[in-house]
């Protein structure tokens, strides 16, 4: 098995949940079969959707160099379960030779796998997801992504942030689905980490992707 490094902190609850989530997909008879994960854990990196505005720095150096201290820690694998954080992936995988799992490639390939045909997916992803087109190029001109309502949107991504997953959030987060669903979306993606701590599945009437579950299943196709 291969040595786990994960970049995280983007935001620190939807670390942990990609963590417990990892731990619970490792088909493990004892604590021998677990994977070995080095967690940076780290919140103090520069706000992903202010740089993609040119209002804040960028966070690419505190990415680069959390890679490189996975990488030096033992490392043989890297993963970020922060979608708008690949807005700067390339820059993280030029930094290290360790191999990358991308959260976009893994969230585009369990999407095209759960619904084959798909043309029309509703994205549910920060200013900064939206702004870079991660998933707009991941899925290509064939596939036409829709957005929320932004300014809806983003307050509900700072409450769960913040610690509020009360049903007040729960329920406007599916009206945000909902709304998608009606302009004609096939399929949902929960493309922010801190989505799925609040909406899932049965949020919705159609198929629900989440990007931490996508990233989960690709870091076990790697790891093992």
């Amino acid at each position: 098995m291969k040595t786990v490094g994960v970049i995280g902190g983007m935001g620190p609850a939807a670390t942990l949940d990609f963590l417990a989530k990892l731990f619970t997909a490792t088909p493990a008879a004892d604590d021998t079969h677990h994977l070995h994960v080095i967690t940076d854990n780290n919140p103090r990196r520069a706000d992903r959707n202010a740089a993609m505005r040119a209002d804040g720095p960028s966070p690419a150096p505190s990415l680069i160099a959390t890679a490189r201290f996975l990488a030096a820690a033992g490392a043989e694998v890297l993963v970020m379960p922060c979608n708008a954080a690949h807005a700067w992936a390339d820059e993280v995988v030029a930094a290290t030779p360790v191999p990358f799992v991308s959260i976009i490639a893994a969230t585009v390939a369990a999407t095209r796998a759960a619904v084959p045909n798909v043309r029309r997916v509703g994205l549910l992803a920060v200013e900064a997801t939206q702004a870079a087109r991660l998933y707009h190029d991941g899925f290509g001109p064939a596939v036409e992504v829709l957005s929320p309502d932004m300014a809806a949107f983003m307050p509900l991504i700072w409450a769960v942030k913040a610690g509020d997953m009360g049903p007040a959030v729960r329920a406007a987060m599916a009206a945000q689905g909902a709304a998608l669903v009606a302009r004609g979306a096939e399929v949902l993606l929960a493309a922010c980490t801190e989505v799925p701590l609040v909406f899932g599945p049965g949020d919705a009437t159609v198929p629900v992707i989440s990007a931490t579950d996508a990233l989960v299943t690709a870091t076990l196709a790697a790891a093992l």
